[in-house]
This record gives C-alpha cells, sequence and structure tokens, in this order.
C-alpha cells in the first residue's frame, strides 16, 4: 500500500505570516516524526522566517517540494511518492492569496496562477507590469503608483489596500504586500502576496451600514442614550445626549464626566445606589438633575439595563434618561402651594369678602375690576388696617391667575437678614442653618401671584434683587449662581410714603417707578363712616358664630358711638373692638363699652405736629409742587402727577400735615 502525505504552504497576507501544513494519508507515526523533522530542517537551511515565504517568489515554494520529495525517497519513506504538482495552486486558491514578483530594473514580472485569477488575467499569456497597473481603479491609481515608487527609491518594504475594476465593472478590493529583496546582481525585487479580500469588505461594509442605521435610530430617539462598559465607562452617547450636555464625545467617555453634569447633591445622594445596582447586575432607576449647556439643572428619569453573555456575565449596561421637568416642577409648584395654603388656613384672616357701598370703595372697586385681567404689577396705598390685603386677593381671584398660587409676604414681619432667603430660597449650605435647599415664595407663586406687604421696610440689597426679577423675570437662590425664570405677577402694598422714602434715600426710586405702574390707594376707615354699620353687623354675626352666641340686636347708642370714632387703628381695630364686645356680651344685644373708644375729637386724631415724624423736606416738596400747580391736585397738570402719587394720598396728606394747598400752612 503507498503511503501518501499532502504539503502545502499557506500564505496568509493579512497576518503577515505562513505556515507549512502537511497532511498525513497513510504515513506511520514514526515516519510522520522524521519527516517533520526533515521539512523543518530544510525551512531552516533556506533560512526562510515566517514572513519571508509571503515574500519569495513561488518558484522557491516548487523548489523547496523538489527538496521535500529527494529527501523522502532517501530515507524510504513511500514506495510510491504521490506529490502533486496542484498543492500550492490549490493552497492559494483557498485562502484567495496569489504570489508575485517584480524586478523594478528590467520590469519583469511574474504572477502565480492565483494571482492572474484574481486579476481575471489569461493563464497563458505572461503579465505586465501595466496590464496590472491597468486593472487598477482610476481612483487608485495614483495612490498606488506614489506607494510603489516611495518603495522603490527607499529599497523599502510595502503593503497597501487599493481596488481592481474588472472588464465587466466590478470592483475587487486586495490587499497586497511585497518585500524588497536585492538580487546577487544588484536589481532591486519586489517579491509578496496578493489577497483578495473583498468579501471581508463587503461583510465590513455591511457592519458598518449596519452600525450607522442604528445610530440614526439612537439618535432620532428624543432620549438620552449611553452605552457603559461593565465598570460603567461611557463607550457610546446618542446625539440627543451630547446636544443636551454640549459636550463632546471624547468628554463623555471620561470618567469625570458625571460630575460636570450631574448635580453635586444628586451624585452624593446616588452614588451608593448606583455602584450597589453595577454590582448586582439587575435593572434599576433613579431621578436626577443634569446640567444643560444653558447652565441649567433640569430632572431625567434614569433607568438602567444590563446585556449579558451566554455565561451571565454583564457585557454592556443600556442607560436611558426621560425628561421629567415639568412633572418635577408641577410637583414642586404643587407641594409650595399646598404649603402656602396650610399658612394661609394657620393664619387668621380678618376678612373672607370686601364689605362696603361708599362711594370711595365703589371707586377702589371699579379699579380692581379693570386691572385684575391683566398682570400689571400694582402698588395698594394706604394706611395700617384698612385691607389692603383683602384688595390683593380680589385682584388674584379676578385675574387669569386664579386657578394658581397666591403667596402672601409680610416684609415688615421677617429679619432683614432672612428676607432675601424667604423671597428667593436658598440652596444647601447657603449660611450656617441652611441644612437643605429651600424653594423661595418667588418659586412658589410661580404662575400665579405674589403679595409683597410693607414692601417699603424692605432693605436695600433686596429691593435691588426684587428690581431684576421685575426687569427679567428671573433670580437667583442665596448660594447659587444659577438663574431660575419665574412667571409671577406682583402686587404690593405699603403704609408708608414711598415717593418721601425715595427723596430721603432709602427706596430706590427705579424700584418705586416699577411697582408704581397701577397704583390703588384703599380709603382709610373714618372716610367710609357709611360702611361702618354694615361692617358691624358683619362682624358681629362672624365672631358671634365663632363663640357660639346669639346676638339679635345692636344696641343703637353703640352704633352711634362706633360711627363717630375716628378709628386711627382703622378696620384692624374695629375688628378687635366687636370681638371684644361678642365676647364680654351677656345678652342677645351688641353693646360696646364707651371707655373702649378714645374719647378725643375727630378732628385732632391727626393733628398737624404729626408732621414732626417726617423729613421736613416732604412738606416743603408738597408746598412747592401745590405752589408750581396753583393749587391743583389732580389732572395730569396737578401736584399728585407731579409728585408720581395718587390723588387720594396727596389730599389725605395736605390734610394730616395741615397744609393749605394754596401754599400756606395751617397755624398750628
Amino acid at each position: 500500500m503507498a503511503h501518501r502525505f499532502d504539503a502545502f504552504i499557506v500564505l496568509d497576507a493579512v497576518h503577515r505570516e505562513s505556515y507549512l501544513e502537511i497532511r498525513f494519508y497513510s504515513v506511520p507515526k514514526v515516519n510522520q516524526t522524521k519527516l517533520v523533522d526533515e521539512l523543518d530542517e530544510l525551512y531552516s537551511e533556506n533560512n526562510f522566517s515566517p514572513f519571508a515565504f509571503t515574500s519569495d517568489r513561488v518558484r522557491v515554494l516548487e523548489l523547496l517540494a523538489s527538496h521535500v520529495a529527494i529527501s523522502l525517497e532517501n530515507t524510504s519513506l513511500y514506495s510510491d511518492l504521490q506529490c502533486s504538482e496542484t498543492l500550492v495552486p490549490e493552497g492559494q486558491r483557498l485562502i484567495h492569496t496569489g504570489g508575485f514578483g517584480w524586478n523594478v530594473v528590467s520590469g519583469e514580472t511574474y504572477c502565480s496562477a492565483e494571482t492572474l485569477n484574481i486579476f481575471e488575467h489569461d493563464q497563458t499569456a505572461k503579465p505586465s507590469m501595466e496590464m496590472l497597473l491597468r486593472r487598477i481603479h482610476p481612483d487608485d491609481r495614483e495612490f498606488v503608483q506614489q506607494s510603489l515608487e516611495r518603495a522603490s527609491e527607499a529599497r523599502a518594504d510595502f503593503d497597501l489596500e487599493h481596488r481592481l475594476l474588472m472588464p465587466d465593472g466590478s470592483v475587487k478590493h486586495l490587499y497586497v504586500s511585497a518585500r524588497a529583496l536585492t538580487t546577487s546582481p544588484g536589481d532591486l525585487e519586489f517579491v509578496g502576496a496578493v489577497t483578495d479580500v473583498t468579501a471581508a469588505k463587503q461583510a465590513e461594509e455591511k457592519t458598518r451600514q449596519e452600525v450607522y442605521e442604528l445610530r440614526c435610530i439612537t439618535d432620532s430617539i428624543p432620549q438620552a442614550i449611553v452605552v457603559y462598559d461593565p465598570d460603567g465607562r461611557a463607550i457610546y452617547v446618542n446625539r440627543v445626549t451630547l446636544d443636551y450636555t454640549g459636550l463632546s464625545i471624547e468628554e463623555m467617555q471620561a470618567e469625570s464626566f458625571r460630575d460636570r453634569v450631574v448635580h453635586p447633591e444628586d451624585i452624593e445622594r446616588l452614588s451608593g445606589i448606583r455602584q450597589e445596582a453595577l454590582l448586582h447586575g439587575a435593572p434599576f432607576e433613579y431621578e436626577l438633575r443634569a446640567l444643560g449647556k444653558d447652565g441649567k439643572y433640569r430632572w431625567y428619569l434614569t433607568q438602567y439595563n444590563p446585556l449579558k453573555d451566554e455565561q451571565g456575565r454583564i457585557i454592556r449596561w443600556y442607560a436611558t434618561a426621560t425628561a421629567i421637568e415639568d412633572r418635577k416642577v408641577a410637583e414642586q409648584r404643587l407641594q409650595d402651594e399646598n404649603l402656602a395654603l396650610r399658612e394661609e388656613i394657620d393664619r387668621f384672616s380678618m376678612f373672607e369678602e370686601i364689605v362696603g357701598s361708599c362711594e370711595p370703595m365703589r371707586q377702589v372697586l371699579r379699579q380692581v375690576e379693570k386691572v385684575a385681567p391683566s398682570d400689571a404689577t400694582v402698588l395698594i396705598l394706604g394706611e395700617t388696617g384698612t385691607g389692603k390685603e383683602l384688595i390683593a386677593r380680589a385682584l388674584h381671584r379676578r385675574s387669569k391667575r386664579a386657578a394658581r398660587a397666591f403667596i402672601r409676604v409680610n416684609c415688615a414681619a421677617i429679619p432683614q437678614s432672612l428676607i432675601a432667603s424667604e423671597l428667593f430660597g436658598h440652596e444647601k449650605g447657603a449660611f450656617t442653618g441652611a441644612l437643605q435647599r429651600r424653594a423661595g415664595r418667588f418659586e412658589s407663586a410661580d404662575g400665579g401671584t405674589l403679595f409683597l406687604d410693607e414692601v417699603g421696610d424692605l432693605p436695600m440689597e433686596t429691593q435691588i434683587a426684587l428690581l431684576r426679577v421685575l426687569q427679567e423675570r428671573e433670580f437667583e437662590r442665596v448660594g447659587s449662581n444659577h438663574p431660575i425664570s419665574v412667571d409671577v405677577r406682583l402686587i404690593a402694598a405699603t403704609n408708608r410714603d414711598l415717593a418721601a422714602a425715595v427723596a430721603a434715600g432709602t427706596f430706590r426710586q427705579d424700584l418705586f417707578y416699577r411697582l408704581n405702574v397701577v397704583p390703588i390707594a384703599v380709603p382709610p376707615l373714618r372716610e367710609r363712616a357709611a360702611d361702618i354699620p354694615l361692617l358691624v353687623e358683619y362682624l358681629v354675626g362672624r365672631f358671634a358664630k365663632a363663640a357660639g352666641k346669639r346676638v339679635r340686636h345692636i344696641n343703637k347708642q353703640s352704633l352711634e358711638q362706633l360711627t363717630a370714632y375716628n378709628w386711627p387703628g382703622n378696620i384692624r381695630e374695629l375688628q378687635n373692638v366687636v370681638e371684644r364686645a361678642v365676647i364680654l356680651s351677656e345678652t342677645d344685644t351688641f353693646f360696646v363699652d364707651e371707655s373702649w373708644l378714645t374719647r378725643e375729637p375727630a378732628e385732632s386724631r391727626q393733628p398737624p405736629e404729626g408732621r414732626s415724624a417726617l423729613a421736613d423736606g416732604e412738606v416743603e416738596m408738597i408746598e412747592d409742587a401745590l405752589a408750581e400747580c396753583h393749587g391743583r391736585i389732580s389732572g395730569p397738570l396737578g401736584a399728585a402727577a407731579k409728585l408720581g402719587i395718587p390723588r387720594q394720598t396727596l389730599e389725605s396728606k395736605i390734610k394730616r400735615l395741615g397744609i393749605n394747598k394754596y401754599g400756606n400752612r395751617h397755624s398750628s
């Protein structure tokens, strides 16, 4: 029986390596070992390095095969050696790789059968370099020629990729690798391998197209998508993420990107949760605030899902972030409004409704009806206890913001060191005692109405911040440099003379003009004598119900006393007197003790000496304005318009300060 084996050399130009493959069919084990040893020795004698095989001429391979056959005959391993002449070509065909040689000086070329097959050249005709170059795709021809010229000048090895344009119009992709050799005459020769990598290129292009289509899909999804490796490092982000953060892919892939994007409070809050979840490999989610390229943080719901291999090991984490800013804002607004509502319920309100029908009050209510539907800033003027807050509430209830919050702040009741925090909120750690972030009253009133009572008591630095909110509709929390936009209608009230405060330098003139868009002057109770019986009846019924008593009659003499009284404390004082009388009443008749009311006549309630409490400049300013206007108070040419204050306010000041409207003071 004939012993047979096949031996051929496999050339792998892609990986720049070669190896000798031997297939035994009926050779005993001991003879196989001896044959391999002889082939290895022959391989070493020819000084062929692993890649040298791909660079030497193919005829060297044929020579090697002859040496192997001779060696086998000498060792008598085979009685019938069958060495096929097609072994080497067959090996080349299997790996789509052919050999070639090119003498640069003589121009002589040699190509193996597989090389000619790749170029679709006639196997019987000898190829030329001109023919080989002619097959190269026109777009690659110049590049190949330049590469060959550089390699020839440097007498250096080269490798390159290019395309072939075939006669039928199809395109092949080739990988060419060659080694520079020097012949005995000193000529430069290149010997190497040509590999048809068209299939690999097509597969690569298909993969690239699939990746591109997948990227287009992920970029079109209106969610931020990030892919992490098992250690939590970002390896892919979609376009939505890049557009929102304003960062590059490289910046997003850096380990520090989370510190740049996630709110510091959320990093501290969620770092432990995230690490624990990544270790356990289970899906998880949490809410966080992410910084946008506009410098603002917004809330996102981030959901993580793992991708595992067949062994259950995590190879990827897929994270999606869905914007929930609107929901969080709504939740925060509802929370703030509930807080404000609880505060309002806890605080005893002076009136539920405005009671009065006298002409001064009808004029005020007509103003309320006109200005309420707009978003104009309103400044309510009036003495203490006149019910300015009721007017503010009436403006809110009749506005398009009636369904939203009405937030009240008494500027005189808050320490000056805390007024900014109360109005604008603060960040955690902004000052001693700021243990957590707190939303201010402006945020609570977003979309609704903010009522600043006693606005004349605001400190100067807070006036500046308030002016910015009125001008730009944005503010910053104490301890933060991130602006917050708000949509708030502002209503302010004061019992102070803001024009005099501006003149005295205690109130900003620009803020006064911003607040004094629509002034409404609430008349004092002494100017509403006709409403006192209605107010007494209303208050008696209210307090009697609260005290569990039945009051059927109101003493006529007491009612006359209440009507004749000057009420320096206005409605608030009237409320206190009525409540006291109801509580102390032992019958079903309402009665007021005359000693509860001051006996000073009405004319002396506001003596001219009261002007000593004001700056002398205020009196002089009013007198000068009256003199210039020839005693005229109202109208566009009147003193009130000249001073920038309501007519009612100026008339009240003239009466209270004892000023004659023609410029002469009443003597005291």
